[in-house]
C-alpha cells in the first residue's frame, strides 16, 4: 500500500546534512571544498570461501561505527556457476545523515585479493528496513555496504557502514581480504562545489508519496553521476558516453516537471546514472592514459636533450684536444726552427776576393746557405741551386684541387720562419700543374700560407707556369705526380748567388 511520507524521510532529509556517530567533520575551508567530509578507520573485512554447491549457509551483518545500530543477515547459497545471496538488513537510516550527497546504499562483494564488485543498491523502506536478492559469480568474498552519490558506481567509497560478520555454523573457509578494502583506491567520487551552489535544509520538506520520492531520489543519484563524471573530464575523455547520459537525465527531469509516470523517470533516471559511471570510467582510464603518455614524452624529450649535451660535451673536449695538441706540435716546431735560424754565427772572416766563374762569395754567405739548407731539409725537400735554395711543395701534400692538407701548412710555417728571420732573403713560389690556372691557385695557396706564418708580404712572389717546366716524364704516373708541383725558391744576397756544390777554379793559358 503506498503511503504518505513524513518529512523526516523524504525530500528535506535527502537534501540535508546530518551527523552521526563516528563521522569526523572536516573542519571549514575556503572555496572551493570537496563535498566529501566522512572518513572511516575499519576492522579488516573478512571474507568466506563458500564450497561449490555446499548449499545455503548463514552469515551476519554488524553495522560500523558510522551506523552503529545496523544490523542485517543474509543466507549465502552457492549453486552450479554462480552464488545467491538473499541479505535483510535493519536500522538502515537515510543516508543523507553523512552528507546531502550520499543518496543511497550498495552492497559489496570483495575478493580476497581486494577486488570490489557492486551487488546492487539497497532500497531502504520507511521502516528503515531493506531487503535484497542477488548473485555474484564469485566463489570467495566479504561482504560490506557502503553510502554512495548513486546506484551505479563501480569503486566504493570511503562510507562503510556494515559488514558481514561470519557465524559459527557458517559453512565455508575463511579468508582474510589481502588487500584491505579500505586501501583500495578511493576519492573518484569527489566533487568540487563552490560554497555559494551549497545550500542549507533545516530537514523539513514537502511530503511525497513512496512513488514520487523514489523518483526524485533517482534522479538526484543521476544528477550526481552526471556532475561527477563532467568534473572528471568525461566531456573530454568521453564524448559519446557523456552526452548521452546528459541528455538521459535532460529527459528524466522533464517527465518529472511533467509529473509523468514514475516508474517510466526512475527507469530513465538509473539508465541516466549509469551512463554516467560508464562516462567516468572511461575518462579516468584515458585520463590515465594521457598523463603517462605525456610522462614518457617528456622523459624521451629529456633523455634526448641529456644525450645531444653529452655528446656536445664529448665534441667540444676532443676539438679542445684537438687544437691543443695542434698549438703544442706547432709551438715545438717553432721553437725549432727559431733555435735552428737564430743560432748565433761566427763573425764573418775579413773579406777575401777569390776569382772563380760565378763570382766572389764570401765564406759567411757560404755558411749561412749551408745552415739554412740543414733547416729547411728538415721538413720538406730542399735543394741548392744555382736559382737559390728549392723547396719543393710536392703532389702528396695537396687535397683536393688547391687545397693544402693541414701538416702542409705546418712544415710550411718553417719556411715562413727562415724568411721573417732574415728580411734580405725573397721567396719566388711556382706553380706547376696541368693547367695555369690551377698552377696559378696552388702558387697563391702557398704563399697565402708563409704571409699568414709571418713572412713579409713584399718578399714573396707567386706565378703558375702550367706544365711548361716538367722534370719527368709525362708518360708515367709517377712522372705525371712529380711533374705537379710547387717550388719555392729562396734567394738573396745574404746566401750569396753560388750553391754549396760549386767551386771556383783557376783561369790558365794553354799556351
Amino acid at each position: 500500500m503506498k503511503g504518505i511520507l513524513a518529512a523526516g524521510f523524504g525530500l528535506g532529509i535527502s537534501l540535508g546534512v546530518a551527523s552521526a556517530q563516528g563521522v569526523a567533520q572536516t573542519p571549514a575551508r575556503t572555496n572551493p571544498q570537496p563535498i566529501y567530509r566522512v572518513t572511516v578507520v575499519s576492522r579488516n573485512l573478512e571474507a568466506v570461501n563458500y564450497e561449490h554447491q555446499g548449499g545455503p549457509t548463514p552469515i551476519d551483518f554488524q553495522g560500523t561505527v558510522l551506523l552503529p545500530h545496523a544490523k542485517g543477515t543474509a543466507i549465502v547459497d552457492s549453486h552450479r556457476g554462480s552464488v545467491s545471496i538473499d541479505a535483510k538488513f535493519e536500522h538502515l537510516g537515510a543516508p543523507t545523515r553523512f552528507g546531502r550527497e550520499y543518496l543511497t546504499y550498495v552492497l559489496w562483494a570483495i575478493s580476497p585479493e581486494g577486488r570490489p564488485k557492486n551487488l546492487g543498491e539497497i532500497l531502504v523502506d520507511p521502516s528503515e528496513k531493506a531487503h535484497l536478492k542477488v548473485t555474484t559469480d564469485l566463489q570467495a568474498f566479504g561482504l560490506m555496504v557502503t553510502a554512495e552519490p548513486y546506484y551505479a558506481v563501480t569503486i566504493p567509497s570511503d562510507v562503510v557502514v556494515a559488514e558481514n560478520v561470519v557465524r559459527p555454523d557458517t559453512i565455508g573457509a575463511r579468508e582474510e581480504v589481502t588487500a584491505k578494502y579500505e586501501l583500495m583506491p578511493r576519492g573518484q567520487y569527489t566533487l568540487n562545489l563552490q560554497s555559494a551552489q551549497l545550500q542549507n535544509f533545516d530537514g523539513e520538506g514537502p511530503k511525497l508519496s513512496y512513488d514520487r520520492y523514489e523518483a526524485v531520489l533517482e534522479l538526484y543519484q543521476a544528477e550526481n553521476a552526471v556532475q561527477i563524471a563532467r568534473s572528471l573530464g568525461a566531456d573530454q575523455y568521453a564524448p559519446e558516453s557523456m552526452s548521452k547520459a546528459e541528455a538521459l537525465l535532460a529527459q528524466a527531469q522533464d517527465m518529472e516537471a511533467r509529473r509523468t509516470d514514475t516508474h517510466t523517470i526512475v527507469s530513465t533516471a538509473r539508465e541516466a546514472a549509469q551512463t554516467a559511471e560508464d562516462a567516468r570510467t572511461i575518462a579516468v582510464k584515458r585520463s590515465a592514459e594521457a598523463h603517462h603518455a605525456e610522462q614518457v614524452q617528456q622523459s624521451e624529450l629529456l633523455r634526448q636533450q641529456r644525450a645531444a649535451a653529452e655528446a656536445d660535451a664529448a665534441q667540444a673536449r676532443a676539438d679542445a684536444d684537438a687544437e691543443r695538441a695542434r698549438a703544442e706540435a706547432a709551438e715545438a716546431h717553432a721553437q725549432a726552427v727559431q733555435q735552428a735560424t737564430l743560432a748565433p754565427l761566427p763573425p764573418p772572416p775579413p773579406t777575401t776576393v777569390i776569382v772563380g766563374r760565378t763570382g766572389n762569395p764570401n765564406e759567411a754567405q757560404r755558411q749561412l746557405r749551408a745552415q739554412l739548407l740543414a733547416v729547411l731539409s728538415d721538413t720538406l725537400t730542399t735543394n741548392d741551386t744555382p736559382r737559390g735554395l728549392v723547396v719543393t711543395v710536392q703532389e702528396s701534400m695537396w687535397g683536393a684541387d688547391h687545397e693544402l692538407r693541414p701538416d702542409a701548412g705546418q712544415r710550411l710555417a718553417g719556411v715562413a720562419a727562415v724568411l721573417a728571420a732574415h728580411p734580405g732573403l725573397a721567396a719566388h713560389v711556382e706553380g706547376y700543374d696541368n693547367t695555369e690556372v690551377l698552377s696559378q691557385k696552388r702558387a697563391d695557396a702557398v704563399r697565402a700560407i708563409l704571409v699568414a706564418k709571418g713572412a713579409s708580404p713584399g718578399a714573396v712572389v707567386a706565378i703558375g707556369y702550367g706544365d711548361s717546366r716538367p722534370i719527368a716524364s709525362n708518360a708515367t704516373a709517377a712522372g705525371r705526380e712529380q711533374n705537379r708541383r710547387v717550388e719555392i725558391v729562396i734567394s738573396g744576397s745574404s746566401i750569396g748567388k753560388r750553391a754549396l756544390w760549386d767551386r771556383t777554379y783557376p783561369l790558365q793559358s794553354r799556351r
